[in-house]
């Protein structure tokens, strides 16, 4: 399933908590796609709190507790780690981040808390989602199989990757248009791993953060820009996007193209895609700004200039991903929309 698809199952399995309708949820997929981030970007458009428990880390006690006498009986300490509405609130997320690299003895001491919401005398708050994700065996990660108990207590549900969606989220944590724009250029690039060549770097959606970081450290030592890129993404995306990146010096002015003026489209596909994710950007910028309805009409204006109208379809989607419906209320769109109706129905 999609991020962007998956992301509401998870807003509406925590929303559901309160309502005693929520199914504990477990996220499979390979390293890198986002697994991790998906639950955190839930928790922070909720404002709730992670409880973020690595299984791969544990051992049975730490989750079970320690016993102590009290008069004739044993009773158990909580782990502090686990949730406690007065410590932690009343609503939250427990993430049992790595389950399918955990020993099977932790495996089996989170059965009862995962279908039952308690561990012993333990009661998870009523309004906490739990949260799952691990490696499928293939991945070449530390992986155990999962038990058929456990895994009979959870929905599962496999991260795909999707451009799309990658760029929406790269767009709102402001990562390196240069880096949105090659990937536009060479999508197939999002996510290449081959597990039976056990890389050590490649590209996925995680490791093109590292390359946007890599940017902004040394995008001024180009002696040592390509090497950083290909630690991050791997040898030959690493090239790719350094080379990408120093073709990028000869795109036309966007500043003239944000006032207006008629700026020619280069006829080389992999600077228009340069250019389109870039004037994404600097409608961005521009968002709350006295001219953003200008700027926005003239960004519109040279996207019906594109030779091929695709890539002006790119741009306006991927315009409307970050800025929303701020962009239907700028004049020229209905123009352009009518421009390229028999190409495409805008949803």
């Amino acid at each position: 399933m999609r991020p962007a698809q998956l992301l509401s199952v998870l807003e509406r399995e925590l929303t559901s908590a309160a309502e005693g309708h929520h199914t504990p949820v477990m996220l499979w997929g390979p390293p890198g796609v986002g697994k991790s981030q998906m639950i955190a970007l839930v928790a922070e458009r909720h404002q709730v709190p992670v409880i973020d428990i690595r299984l791969s880390q544990m051992e049975p006690s730490d989750l079970r507790g320690i016993p102590f006498r009290v008069d004739q009986h044993v009773e158990w300490a909580i782990p502090a780690l686990l949730p406690n509405a007065e410590r932690h609130g009343e609503a939250g997320i427990l993430f049992l981040d790595e389950i399918t690299s955990a020993p099977p003895a932790v495996s089996a001491a989170a059965y009862q808390l995962i279908l039952d919401r308690r561990l012993g005398e333990y009661q998870v708050p009523t309004h906490w989602a739990i949260f799952a994700a691990g490696n499928r065996q293939g991945d070449r990660g530390v992986t155990y199989s999962m038990p058929a108990p456990l895994a009979n207590r959870f929905s599962h549900f496999e991260v795909d990757t999707h451009l799309d969606d990658w760029v929406a989220w790269a767009y709102a944590k402001a990562i390196d248009e240069r880096v949105i724009a090659f990937l536009r250029f060479r999508p197939e690039l999002l996510f290449d791993f081959d597990p039976a060549h056990n890389p050590v770097a490649f590209p996925s959606p995680r490791s093109w953060e590292f390359a946007h970081r890599a940017l902004q450290k040394f995008q001024n030592d180009p002696q040592l820009l390509q090497g950083t890129l290909q630690a991050c993404v791997g040898p030959a995306a690493g090239i790719e996007l350094a080379a990408f990146v120093a073709s990028i010096d000869q795109m036309p002015d966007l500043d003239a193209i944000c006032r207006g003026e008629a700026v020619p489209v280069p006829s080389e596909i992999d600077l228009q895609y340069a250019i389109a994710a870039a004037l994404v950007g600097k409608a961005i910028r521009a968002r709350g700004s006295a001219d953003q309805a200008t700027l926005i009409g003239n960004i519109l204006v040279y996207a019906g200039r594109f030779p091929q109208r695709e890539m002006g379809v790119m741009l306006v989607s991927d315009l409307h991903r970050a800025i929303g419906s701020d962009l239907f209320e700028v004049p020229a769109f209905a123009d352009w929309a009518n421009a390229i109706a028999d190409v495409m129905l805008y949803n």
